[in-house]
């Protein structure tokens, strides 16, 4: 009569290797996190007029602005090329974000060794 429960095989020395090798990756992604909250990346817009740099966090640590796109009779342009800049500067974060946690989640593939999920 086969056994009921637990399981066959050995389990609980794959399931210790398993636990040991989620402990390793959360370390990984928190050291990940940290240095993704130490990164800057840069993005332009209206050929370089103006300058958004954002953190790995999001958070936005500079703006510069050429006097020139400073004209006090359509500010509605200089909004636009802020906005720009922004939405590229989040998307490169994005990307950074995604790539670095990418190469963390490359070693899921050792992980359980076909596990059906």
């Amino acid at each position: 009569m086969a056994k009921r429960g637990g399981f066959p095989g050995g389990m609980p020395g794959n399931m210790n290797n398993l636990m040991k090798q989620a402990q390793r990756m959360q370390k990984q992604m928190e050291e990940a996190q940290k240095k993704l909250e130490e990164e800057q990346v840069t993005a332009a817009a209206g050929g370089g007029a103006v300058e958004v740099t954002v953190t790995g966090k999001k958070e936005v640590v500079k703006v510069k602005l050429d006097p020139e796109a400073v004209d006090p009779d359509d500010v509605e342009m200089l909004e636009d090329l802020i906005m720009a800049a922004v939405n590229e500067a989040m998307r490169k974060a994005d990307e950074l974000s995604s790539a670095s946690m990418s190469q963390i989640a490359g070693g899921l593939g050792g992980l359980g060794g076909g596990l059906p999920f």
